[in-house]
């Protein structure tokens, strides 16, 4: 059989086709559509950017997306955008209402806006971007997860954090991680309180390349990881002590 001869004018159309947007207006169409659709597409397709228009608040929004592909929401969400997330990389223009990214694996996720409590709970893996304020227990049990606010958070943020990065360009709230783990927090601006085990750390050179690199990849244009403090476990309630009965 002979060689199929594809000419360059059609590869640049297939690839302009597959950059094209696909548009899903959910004034028009309900959200499980939406999230069927996404959730049933193949490993490999071409159809690789979303567009969501009028979310009006929706709640789980995109939710346990598991492709590589691009979805820009245009407007405010509600409720657990982008929850479980895998691979893909979402774009809130808005927006995002308690629990955005929750227990996000990979990929990321951009808001525009503010984002409500609990802010990439649980997460095990990925980027978080908040370009506005965060409110409470921000990154609470975070896993992995690599969390980026260019505002400020509010309090019990990164309770419980396991692993991870959490960083902080504006102020903190109350008892920032308290009863932390391994996470490692960095805050630009001034802490409210330190939570139960939470201690100011050394910000050594390891610490800084790897800061640098998260407010890079964030967006953190002109900001410096030399500005920031690093807090984290100081270890103490890894084992039962009478004597911390009352962190406990």
């Amino acid at each position: 059989m002979p060689a199929i001869n594809v000419s360059k004018a059609t590869r640049e159309q297939d690839h302009e086709q597959s950059r094209a947007s696909r548009v899903f207006d959910l004034a028009e169409m309900p959200l499980r559509e939406l999230n069927q659709t996404l959730h049933d597409l193949a490993p490999g397709s071409n159809e690789t950017a979303w567009e969501v228009l009028h979310p009006k608040g929706s709640h789980s929004v995109a939710v346990g997306v598991d492709q590589p592909i691009t979805i820009d929401v245009r407007g405010s969400v509600g409720y657990y955008c982008g929850g479980m997330n895998d691979g893909s990389a979402i774009t809130v223009h808005g927006s995002a209402g308690p629990g955005v990214g929750e227990n996000m694996m990979s990929g990321s996720i951009t808001v525009k806006g503010d984002a409500s409590q609990y802010a990439g709970a649980t997460g095990r893996g990925g980027l978080l971007v908040i370009e506005g304020n965060a409110s409470s227990r921000c990154g609470i049990s975070m896993k992995g997860i690599d969390i980026v606010v260019h505002g400020n958070i509010g309090h019990m943020s990164a309770f419980m954090a396991q692993s991870g990065n959490l960083v902080v360009l504006g102020d903190a709230g109350d008892a920032l991680g308290d009863s932390i783990y391994e996470a490692r927090l960095f805050v630009r601006g001034k802490v409210e309180s330190l939570g139960a085990d939470c201690i100011a750390k050394e910000m050594r050179p390891e610490h800084l390349e790897l800061l640098q690199g998260l407010l890079d990849r964030a967006g953190a244009t002109g900001v410096k990881a030399a500005e920031f403090k690093r807090y984290g476990s100081a270890r103490t309630l890894y084992n039962f002590n009478i004597d911390n009965a009352d962190a406990y």
